[in-house]
This record gives C-alpha cells, structure tokens and sequence, in this order.
C-alpha cells in the first residue's frame, strides 16, 4: 500500500513554516493520541502515520530529501536517509508536548522554591507618602545545621541510582515513550542514607522571619513591592522563591481613592451655598481654602488640582475632588422655624423664580398631567 503525501497528512501546504508544522502534528497528535482513543485501530494508525510525517518534514535535512525523491528519498531501504525513528520518538515527545504538559526535556530546571504572599494593610496616609514596615512571617527556611542538603553532618547525598542523578527516567511501551519524576529519588537525583537530625532529611525547617520592608510613597490597592529570596527555600537546594508583599488600603474617614485621584464630600449650610462664603477643607497638605459663588447648587464639585496623590512610577499628581452637600438644619427653636416660614413666604411672593429647578420640575408635572387628562 503506497504512502499518503507527507503534506497532506499534516493538512499543511508545501510551503510551511516549521511552526506551522508543528502545530498541525500537535493537532492531530492530540486528536489521535492511543490514550484518548483506547483500542482505537484507525486512531492508532493515524497517530503513527502523522508522527511520521512530522519527524521527516520537522528536520531540514529529511525535508529536503523528501521534496526532491520523495518517499524515496528518506527510505532507509531505498537508500534514503534517517528513516522515520531517527531521533527516537521520546526526544520528540518532548519537543512537542514539554510546552503543553510542562516538562519533557532532558536536564529540567533548577530547583527552586516556592514563592510566598504577604498581605500588608496600610492607611491612606503611609500609601501616599511611604512608609518602612516590620513585617514576621513564617517560611519554610534552609536548615543550618547541613547547608540545605538534608544530610547528615559528615555525610553528603548520594547519586540516585535509578535515574542516574537526572530526577527523572523514561518509560517505554510500544512505539510510546514517556519521561517522568523518578519514584525513588522524587525528582532530586539524589538519595539520603543518613539524614539531618534537624530537619530529617528535607534540608528546610519551619521558622519565623522577620523583614523590613522600603513601601514607595504613591502605592495603591493592590500593588506589590517583591522581595527577592525571601519566599521558601527549595527543597535539597537551589534558589529560593520570592516574596511578594501587597499592598491593600485601609479605609479612610474622609477621601475615597481612585488612581491618583482623591475625593470627599463636604457638609454646608444651606446659607452658604445660597449667599456664597468661603469654607477650609482638608487635604493631604492640612487645610485649604474653597470660594462657594452664590447660588451654588448641592452636589456641585470642585476640583483642586494637584491636591491628590502622587503616582508612583510617574510622579504625576492627581487632584482632589470635594462635592458639597447641603445639610438640613435640625433641632430648630421656635424662633428659628418662623424665621424660616416667613423666609419661604417671602420667595414666593414677587413673582420671581428663586428656585429654578422646582420651578421647572413644577412645570413638567403640570405639562404630564394635563397631557393625561386630555
């Protein structure tokens, strides 16, 4: 039975790119793989006939060889070169699915350990303007007593004997080939016979760490200031992890943030929006002064530039952005209630419109029920 076209079985055109191979093999590789079909007879001989395909037109020199003699031409028993295991299918394995399942190539990394997460609260006032804290923590540190190795003083690790001092050993079955953590050594590629009394053997022990820690001036919610080294050390040595401190604000009883923006609300008197005055409101610098034009409605916002927070990475300055709300009067003495109804009797004689909003929305009302009634 004569061979389908190498192209054609990938499904990629004559011209591809090797990234382009690689990802129709990787497609198909999954679709057809024997351990998603089990006793599958067709998906197994798909599987084997793309991986064919791959491992000529994945290595230049077979490609070249195949576009000019095809089959023939990477035919070992035509004289072609290579032949469709060359480079054995495990090394392959590893190429192509070691981004997928993380792993798969030969040496692995360095051992390294764990990163850690330190929430810090903090008031709007040490955010903005920095601060240096005192953080405890408790982290799995190297054991002093052998150095991080687990073994016993006098004593070093000895190479695992079943993978060589690799961490890791290749399995094969058939024409399939995985590479995976050595059972006895666990993945260290080495074995102790004579472990550490302090630490048993695990070259790390439990303890509390004390850190300083340098906050910028200008942090917000969330953001992380890492100290590098200061997460866990790895196990049988190596470098150790990282320690992320973020940051979260604490709330405050005057501003509200956003970004490098500040903002609050402050109570006035209904006077004072009425004959216009001048009012102190507070800022990160003390106190500054506000002019309230006459008239000025509730709600209204004033914006005070470069009164907020400065930005951490930028130094840009954010503003303050302080709304007024009217405050209703309470508590009122006998004196103070005729005052007021002989104030509201008085607007609404003469005829002028003192209370625009009401008298537009009076206006409206009228409009929608007669409309209602007609």
């Amino acid at each position: 039975m004569s061979k389908r076209d190498y192209y054609e079985v990938l499904g990629v055109q004559t011209n591809a790119s090797e990234a382009e191979i690689k990802k129709a093999y990787r497609r198909l590789a999954m679709k057809y793989h024997p351990d998603r079909n089990p006793d599958d007879k067709e998906a197994e001989a798909s599987f084997k006939e793309a991986k064919e395909a791959y491992e000529v037109l994945a290595d230049s020199q077979k490609r070249a060889a195949y576009d000019q003699f095809g089959h023939a031409g990477v035919d070992p028993s035509m004289g072609g070169g290579g032949g469709a295991h060359a480079g054995g299918f495990g090394d392959m394995f590893g190429d192509i699915f070691g981004d997928i399942f993380g792993g798969g190539r030969r040496g692995g990394q360095q051992n390294r350990g764990n990163d850690l997460r330190y929430n810090l609260d903090l008031s709007l006032e040490d955010a903005i303007k920095g601060t240096e804290v005192k953080i405890r923590i408790p982290v799995m540190a190297t054991c002093k007593t052998c150095h991080g190795s687990g073994a016993k003083a006098g004593s070093t690790p000895e190479t695992c004997s079943t993978c060589g001092g690799h961490g890791q050993v290749r399995m094969q079955q058939g024409f399939f080939s995985v590479q995976q953590t050595c059972p006895q050594c666990r993945g260290s590629g080495k074995i102790i016979k004579d472990p550490c009394k302090d630490c048993h053997g695990q070259g790390r022990i439990k303890e509390q760490k004390t850190l300083s820690v340098k906050i910028p001036a200008g942090v917000d919610e969330g953001d992380q200031v890492r100290l590098a080294g200061e997460g866990e050390a790895a196990a049988g040595g190596g470098q150790s992890g990282d320690l992320y401190v973020v940051v979260r604000l604490k709330p405050h009883p005057i501003f509200q943030r956003e970004d490098t923006n500040l903002y609050c609300e402050m109570p006035v008197s209904f006077s004072t929006l009425a004959l216009g005055g001048e009012i102190e409101i507070p800022t990160l610098d003390g106190r500054a002064s506000l002019k309230i034009p006459h008239g000025t409605q509730t709600d209204k916002v004033f914006r005070l530039r470069g009164k907020g927070v400065r930005n951490v990475r930028s130094s840009q300055l954010g503003d303050l952005y302080c709304k007024l709300v009217v405050e209703t009067p309470v508590n009122l003495s006998k004196e103070q209630k005729e005052l007021l109804e002989a104030f509201d009797l008085s607007m609404k004689e003469g005829g002028k419109r003192h209370s625009p909003k009401e008298s537009s929305w009076t206006d409206k009302i009228k409009t929608f029920l007669d409309d209602i009634v007609s």
